[in-house]
């Protein structure tokens, strides 16, 4: 058993009423192994590492074998040897069950920086207010029968989304893309076009150069005014790219309880899974799909289902945080196993082809396989029509446009045929936007009715 030391006799609530010590005796890959901690602590529980050089390390415990505990760090483990000090600070069981899991003290003050999973500022502006509200990182979604449902519609200032994948307040989507696409840019578009009070931005596993040139390129001083920027790197260890995700999750739950309208923009799930990938295979899970572990698709619910409607308030009004969850597809396979569970948890999803971004038309969504699972129920009759009216001109063009190229195609022969190749030019200039340009709700379904009239009515 450990050693407790430093007990004190009347406890504070933010005092630990004493430290736990044990120490290590081994080190395998990513874990670490630490014997004296098995009685008082358990898994979620955070503790410190003091290497040979005296320096701390933070960690987490991720699982037991037997009495030995197995942690991982937020940091290097270089200087960390068999036989060095590991602590535990001990708190009274109210004060403990508040800090399971970690907690951020979240306030206004986040909105415009850019901040680590930690909360520590990363932008060099300073520190932040240490008062706030304590916000757990790891907190369970609202109770189902207690969330308010979604609200009216939003307006993403995109007009491909806002014609083809219109959302509400408190809806879901996933944004699923291969590399080099133009997601970042598309969601720095959102970001800084989206009808809402604040912008949560998680960048998980982003690149450390890619950091700075989202932050004052994609999403620009406007954006960022309104914004709070979690970054994790990719050269982080598993658990600060997880924590990320946790971590905008309970900033954004911090302004929704405030009654406010969240946008939640999280780039990307993708790398979330890698990071749960990482410490499964390190706490001894085996592997299971495609190397993911079981604890990967069991904890993607337990995130993803914190986003949306808020719970309803005593004054009948809730919170709703709107969130797009991007989605790195692996090598354009829309069925790999992280695409295929998110896709099914989410309410909607967005495409993004390559092929497209090829031709020069951004954004690079793909109408076609993209859906919003709240239309038609959130559009008027005229809009649903002007939309399903697109969506067949499209169609009938994507499985026509290699004969009509060929010249096989003789106009005249299919009055669907030819209505579709006199309109899909028109339609794909609607769907273009350039990065700096915004679009209501209004204009984009009358940029639509204006391409979809007769010739000589536009």
């Amino acid at each position: 058993m450990g050693e407790i030391r430093n007990a004190i006799a009347t406890p504070r609530h933010d005092v630990p009423v004493g430290v736990l010590e044990g120490q290590v005796t081994g080190l395998s890959g990513l874990s670490v192994s630490l014997s004296g901690l098995a009685d008082f602590t358990g898994v979620g529980d955070r503790i410190a590492i003091f290497g040979l050089d005296g320096r701390e390390t933070d960690a987490e415990i991720v699982a037991f074998k037997g009495d030995t505990a197995i942690a991982m760090p937020y940091g290097s483990l270089e200087g960390v040897g068999s036989g060095c000090r590991a602590t535990f600070d001990l708190f009274d069981p109210e004060q403990r069950k508040r800090r399971a899991g970690g907690t951020l003290i979240v306030n206004d003050a986040w909105q415009g920086r850019v901040i680590d999973p930690m909360g520590r500022p990363m932008d060099g502006k300073g520190p932040l207010p240490p008062d706030g509200v304590p916000q757990k990182m790891h907190a369970h979604p609202p109770d189902a029968g207690r969330r308010a449902r979604l609200g009216p519609r939003i307006d993403l200032g995109i007009r491909v989304l806002n014609l083809f994948t219109t959302c509400r307040e408190g809806q879901r989507l996933g944004l699923f893309a291969g590399s080099g696409v133009g997601k970042s840019t598309l969601m720095g578009m959102l970001a800084r076009n989206t009808a809402c009070d604040v912008a949560v931005i998680a960048l998980v596993g982003e690149r450390g150069r890619e950091v700075r040139e989202f932050v004052e390129d994609d999403l620009g001083p406007e954006g960022l005014a309104r914004s709070v920027v979690v970054v994790a790197t990719s050269d982080t260890s598993p658990l600060m790219r997880r924590e990320a995700a946790y971590s905008a999750m309970a900033a954004a739950e911090y302004f929704r309880d405030q009654g406010k309208s969240v946008l939640l923009l999280m780039d990307s799930v993708t790398r979330f899974c890698q990071a749960l990938r990482e410490i499964g295979l390190s706490s001894g899970e085996p592997p299971a799909t495609r190397g993911y572990p079981p604890s990967v698709f069991a904890e993607l619910p337990r995130l993803l289902e914190r986003a949306g409607p808020g719970p309803v308030g005593p004054d009948g009004k809730a919170g709703q945080i709107t969130a797009i969850f991007s989605v790195l597809v692996e090598g354009d396979d829309h069925n790999e196993p992280v695409t295929d569970a998110v896709r099914g948890i989410l309410d909607g999803h967005v495409v993004m082809e390559r092929r497209i971004a090829e031709s020069g038309r951004y954004p690079a969504v793909n109408v076609l396989r993209s859906l919003s699972r709240t239309v038609p129920g959130c559009n008027s009759p005229d809009e649903n029509m002007l939309v399903q009216e697109a969506r067949g001109d499209l169609s009938t063009w994507d499985e026509m446009q290699d004969m009509v190229r060929l010249g096989a195609y003789r106009a005249g022969s299919d009055p669907k045929v030819d209505e579709a190749i006199r309109v899909v030019p028109a339609i794909e200039d609607v769907m273009k936007q350039s990065k700096g340009e915004r679009a209501t709700l209004a204009e984009s379904f009358e940029a639509l009715r204006s391409a979809l009239a007769p010739s000589g009515a536009r």
